[in-house]
């Protein structure tokens, strides 16, 4: 069984990769299923309707030059996945997903969005902080590395604490990516992560396994081997693994050694989900 849980579209606005060629590329890869996850990030983007228009920013090393701050277009992306849905039955299975990119004070923007649509899947991720982005350092900007890493986590903490209609946490140690500073030590961050996957499992909810790790050349998984093995030490069982794609060639990607890594770990299953709910999967399947 090989299921993608975390793939962009053109619907996101940092991919240009048509919701029909995912589709098509996934098939002819060999992936069961898939579920798109395109981007809402309350906060620093607007909606695809707002009146206001579309803003744009210039994108930093390794981003695009001008890219719109826009979320997705919800009626066209719902309507264009029950369409494939119906024309590829029986080929693949499609679910319905969306990445919340979350911050405390936006917590009813989501609640609200929740409710109009029949989600599948819900990644609960956390790109920013204080409306302050970590990839051009904005938000690292002016504080020492324990304090914005530390303060990365207290806002995922509260997140948790306060909303629950989400299905796992996002690649949960995002800020490691974009820590110039290097690796943050992990026995510090230890009680405020208990205190994170506690209130995970409690829930519930679970946690991704994101594969962009090896594209983005880190020397660990995202999240980290420590974090999964405190995951699994606390009695977590929910993961899903994603790619994190946004173009054809991060489509599928390291899945396979994803699977294997996790039974090293000690994990025997991942998931999918259809309406929310989780669908077991052995991963030796």
């Amino acid at each position: 069984m090989l299921a993608d849980y975390h793939v962009h579209t053109i619907y996101s606005d940092d991919s240009e990769y048509p919701m029909e060629a995912v589709v098509r590329d996934a098939i002819a890869m060999g992936l069961e299923e898939i579920c798109f996850t395109d981007h809402v990030d309350y906060g620093i983007k607007r909606d695809w309707d707002d009146p206001r228009g579309i803003e744009y920013r210039c994108g930093g090393p390794g981003e695009p030059a001008s890219e719109p701050l826009a979320n997705v277009d919800y009626p066209r992306y719902v309507s264009q996945i029950q369409a494939l849905q119906e024309k590829y039955r029986g080929k693949l299975e499609i679910r319905m997903g969306m990445e919340f990119g979350m911050q405390v004070h936006t917590i009813a923007q989501y609640e609200s969005l929740f409710a109009r649509y029949p989600f599948d899947f819900i990644l609960l991720s956390v790109h920013q902080v204080e409306d302050r982005e970590f990839w051009n350092q904005d938000f690292q900007r002016g504080r020492t590395q324990q304090e914005y890493v530390m303060r990365y986590y207290e806002e995922v903490l509260a997140l948790v604490r306060k909303y629950h209609h989400y299905s796992v946490l996002g690649h949960l140690d995002l800020i490691a990516r974009y820590d110039e500073a290097g690796i943050y030590p992990f026995e510090k961050l230890r009680p405020i992560l208990t205190e994170i996957l506690q209130t995970v499992i409690a829930d519930g909810k679970g946690i991704e396994v994101n594969t962009s790790s090896h594209r983005y050349g880190l020397e660990d998984l995202t999240p980290s081997r420590d974090i999964l093995r405190l995951y699994r030490q606390l009695g977590g069982r929910v993961l899903t693994i994603g790619s994190d794609s946004h173009k054809k060639e991060h489509l599928g990607a390291y899945l396979r050694e994803t699977k294997e890594e996790l039974l090293q770990l000690g994990f025997e299953q991942y998931c999918t989900y259809n309406r929310m709910e989780p669908v077991w999967h052995g991963l030796r399947d």
